[in-house]
């Protein structure tokens, strides 16, 4: 299984091994690297995780694919892995899963240390340095910055659209130093995805070692499988089937989610909920596919992408192919994908209603994000049944404080790591949306 090689969905760069494809981030055709075999686990397996750890079944996993010794693999997972997941029980067989225990309060945490620690081992066998450069619309940067903060040999370069992200997601990117440089981008989040793709196929830049933490990055997305299995081996019945309700963005999450159901995980319908960029549901609606461009600012502020990177190794899931660009060369199989997912996009209006709703019906605090994941599953189940249903929270409510207090009148409990934020001194440059303002910088 270790010899599973990863090929880009552009299919004009040759197939290399998972280090390869971890520490280049992105092909050089500008395509995503995806698995050319997605192994089906035991029946078995099935069985033995309903008694595993989180980080045994990341383990088990992850081996699949990471070719580095399993007790190093072992050894990773646990310590990376030393935080909860509750699954909150809300009504009859619904739950939230709250993602978002980690040292950053987001469900990015669970990928971004995974793959930092494996990027520092392959580092540390090759004798290679690495600039990690990473486009946010609000909690990846942080998540990465955290996660690589004082790795030796690794630099990491942070780019978020000025306006768009929350005083708490920018401070947990800006407060660190050391190997961690923020940069605040007078533009959208598409601003600061394309000024980094456009690095990575720079050739001027072919000296560096330039990698991406982006979701675009096969070692973002592949522990983002995990999580989907951990609640599976905590709620379902023997041979059970289970909806997930997923807030996307850049669709990473979604992307894990579909790994894990070509793995075996009998995954029944998967509810993609957008904010009001809704490029994907319409996508479903006409087999037609048209970026938003700009993309509009919601409070949902990390699910702002009017492209989302993803949707390349989505379609070419479902046997089609989209370019960089998002165009779509080959027509995929809309019939299968409609099958499986169910879509929509809610609007700031709703969102705040959701939230509002949730206090009021169950007691249940929930953030931007996680409220359009939930308004998308009870839309979902005003059309069709589920017993068992799983909605994802992705954040921490208190990285949201302001717009849940004007939304319910309560102040969310802070975290701590978010508590700690209050006294620390920020340093972070501004630039503009120009692509040269940037390289003039980076090899300045």
């Amino acid at each position: 299984m270790k010899n599973i090689k990863f090929f880009s969905t552009n299919g004009k760069s040759r197939s290399v091994s998972f280090t390869e494809a971890l520490l280049k981030g992105q092909a050089p055709d500008l395509g995503l690297y995806m698995p050319e075999f997605v192994p089906r686990l035991s029946p078995q397996f099935f069985k033995d995780i309903k008694k595993m750890e989180y980080y045994e079944i990341a383990f088990h996993i992850l081996k699949n694919f990471v070719n580095i010794p399993e007790e190093e693999l072992l050894k990773i997972s646990k310590e990376v892995y030393n935080f909860g997941i509750p699954l909150e029980k809300i009504y009859d067989r619904k739950y939230i899963m709250r993602l978002d225990r980690g040292p950053t309060c987001s469900f990015k945490d669970f990928a971004t240390r995974m793959m930092a620690r494996l990027m520092k081992y392959f580092l540390q066998n090759e004798n290679k340095e690495l600039i990690i450069l990473t486009a946010t619309s609000g909690d990846t940067g942080s998540a990465v910055a955290n996660a690589f903060y004082n790795l030796e040999g690794i630099k990491v370069v942070v780019l978020f659209p000025e306006k768009e992200v929350s005083e708490n997601q920018r401070k947990q990117m800006t407060t660190l130093g050391k190997n961690i440089f923020s940069l605040s981008v007078d533009g959208k989040f598409d601003d600061c995805q394309a000024i980094v793709k456009r690095a990575f196929a720079d050739k001027e830049f072919s000296t560096l070692n330039l990698s991406s933490a982006n979701s675009i990055n096969i070692g973002r997305l592949l522990p983002q499988t995990v999580y989907y299995f951990y609640a599976y081996s905590r709620l379902a019945k023997r041979d059970e089937e289970i909806v997930f309700s997923i807030p996307s963005g850049n669709f990473g999450d979604m992307m894990g989610g579909l790994l894990a159901n070509k793995m075996g995980l009998p995954i029944s319908k998967f509810i993609i909920a957008t904010n009001e960029n809704d490029e994907f549901p319409k996508f479903l609606q006409t087999g037609k596919y048209k970026p938003i461009v700009p993309s509009k600012s919601c409070i949902s502020n990390a699910m702002n992408v009017g492209h989302p990177s993803n949707l390349a190794r989505l379609i070419n899931l479902y046997d089609g192919q989209m370019d960089e660009k998002g165009n779509i060369t080959k027509q995929p199989n809309m019939d299968s994908i409609r099958e499986d997912i169910f879509s929509v996009s809610v609007s700031d209006n709703e969102t705040r209603e959701t939230i509002k709703d949730a206090y009021k019906k169950y007691k249940l605090i929930l953030e931007p994000h996680g409220a359009t994941g939930w308004n998308g599953l009870q839309r979902y189940l005003q059309k069709e049944k589920a017993t068992l249903c799983v909605s994802l929270e992705t954040a921490h409510p208190s990285k949201f404080p302001e717009e849940i207090e004007k939304t319910i009148g309560i102040k969310p409990q802070q975290s701590k790591s978010i508590s700690e934020l209050k006294n620390k001194k920020e340093k972070y440059e501004n630039i503009s949306a120009d692509y040269d303002v940037f390289k003039d910088w980076l090899v300045g």
